[in-house]
């Protein structure tokens, strides 16, 4: 008997399963103990097998076999047999290592003599070494079978005291494989393979309200709606992505601000202080195609070169025939059109203006290209260049009579040289020669 308790106590220790629990509801026990009749005394060896199913947090159901081995002279004869559908009463919650409990139930005897139904009651209690084994003690009151014997009645009652190993086995449903039971798992939907805690919930690190399989920042705490990322500024930007996180921007520029409103963030703007509207490049400053030092955008010939006082254009006199006649500025063009650039046309009303002024006054418009093209293609241009401002002259009130065109000219009379943009700017022109 000694050998068999032994092995069943190494192939107990050998699990590590749960306690019976709602978790782990099958356990298996095994014990011995003693036993005697409470009218005639004796005292036997009593064997003991059961088997249980958890029912509920409070109740066990268990199926207990127990046999009386009573010794005399020098053999042990079996004295009886006893089968018993137990209910076991829990008085403790099913964690504790400690657990006292009622037992009772009814039964079927069977001794040397007679077998009919019977009942057992009593106490016991568990005590759990580990998750799986348990060591219990029980006392309990065995119900007799009435029976003659030598025409006397006889109904002798037992008593036993017994202790054991319980061994509590099964699986608990965990439908989402994360290693929690479903009845303590407080997020039974976890996704596969993801770190949960003891409630069986994913781990949030930081404790942002976002789990880390879900958070870009999972060591710093964050904003749900930047999937758990800080946002220092409040620009809705969150900060691993802001490139100017303590400051707050616009997100086509990566959160960094732009004080002049020109699309370039003021980390980078070597002109910070631009006026609205105006074209800038990548530097944050003002456009200025011509690099005369006027803004394109404020520039009356943003592709020619010419002075601040005139507005970025070119100041040019035109040469004069007569004394006492008056001198105007040449009108330009840019490259391969016959509309002058906007803004020249204050030129021409000034031309206007002094012939109506001056009734003895005629004009000759002489047109030029710069050196660019074909000859041919650019008589051509001079000649319609020259058409633009005599059409622009006679719809502001000058006859047509007073107004005369001399063969264009092409690329020849260079104002400036050919080999640059603004020289070749300022030969793009028409030139008015005033006769009396």
């Amino acid at each position: 008997m000694k050998k068999i308790l032994l092995l069943s106590l190494v192939v107990a220790f050998a699990f590590t399963v749960n306690a019976q629990t709602s978790d782990k509801k099958w356990a298996i026990g095994a014990g011995a103990g003693a036993y005697g009749t409470l009218k005639s005394g004796g005292i036997g060896l009593m064997p003991e097998l059961y088997f249980s199913r958890f029912l509920s947090p409070r109740l066990d159901l268990m199926l207990k076999g127990d046999l009386g081995l009573f010794r005399s002279g020098l053999k042990s004869n079996l004295d009886l047999a006893n089968a018993f559908l137990n209910l076991r009463l829990k008085l403790s919650d099913e964690t504790k290592n400690f657990q006292p409990y009622l037992f009772a139930g009814p039964g079927y005897l069977a001794d040397n003599t007679v077998s009919n139904f019977n009942f057992d009651a009593g106490l016991g209690a568990k005590h759990y070494f580990n998750e799986s084994l348990a060591l219990y003690l029980e006392a309990g009151y065995i119900n007799g079978i009435e029976y003659k014997r030598d025409a006397v009645n006889i109904h002798d009652n037992l008593w036993k005291a017994t202790a054991g190993l319980e061994f509590d086995f099964g699986k608990a449903k965990d439908s989402d494989m994360d290693g929690v039971v479903d009845r303590k798992d407080k997020c039974p939907g976890t996704p596969a393979g993801v770190a949960v805690d003891a409630n069986g919930c994913a781990i949030d690190s930081d404790g942002d309200g976002v789990a880390d399989y879900l958070d870009d920042c999972p060591t710093v705490a964050g904003l749900t709606s930047l999937k758990g990322c800080p946002d220092t500024d409040k620009d809705g930007i969150a900060d691993k992505d802001d490139a100017c996180p303590d400051v707050a921007g616009p997100a086509s520029l990566k959160g960094c601000p732009d004080s002049d409103g020109d699309g370039v963030a003021d980390k980078d703007d070597k002109c910070p202080a631009t006026k609205k509207g105006f074209k800038v490049d990548a530097s944050g400053c003002p456009l200025d195609s011509d690099k005369d030092g006027v803004a394109d955008s404020e520039d009356n010939c943003p592709t020619v070169a010419g002075t601040v006082e005139n507005k970025g254009c070119p100041v040019v006199e035109a040469a004069v025939k007569d004394p006492g006649v008056p001198v105007v500025e040449n009108v330009y063009f840019d490259y391969d059109q016959s509309n002058y650039i906007t803004g020249e046309k204050k030129k021409i009303d000034h031309v206007v203006s002094l012939l109506k002024e001056n009734k003895d006054l005629k004009v000759n418009l002489i047109g030029y290209t710069d050196s660019k093209g074909t000859e041919e293609y650019n008589m051509a241009l001079s000649k319609r260049r020259l058409n633009s401002v005599a059409k622009t002259m006679t719809a502001g009130g000058i006859k047509k009579d007073r107004i005369s065109q001399s063969e264009p000219k092409g690329e020849a009379n260079p104002d400036a040289t050919n080999d640059t943009e603004a020289g070749r700017a300022q030969n793009r022109r028409v030139e008015f020669e005033f006769i009396k």
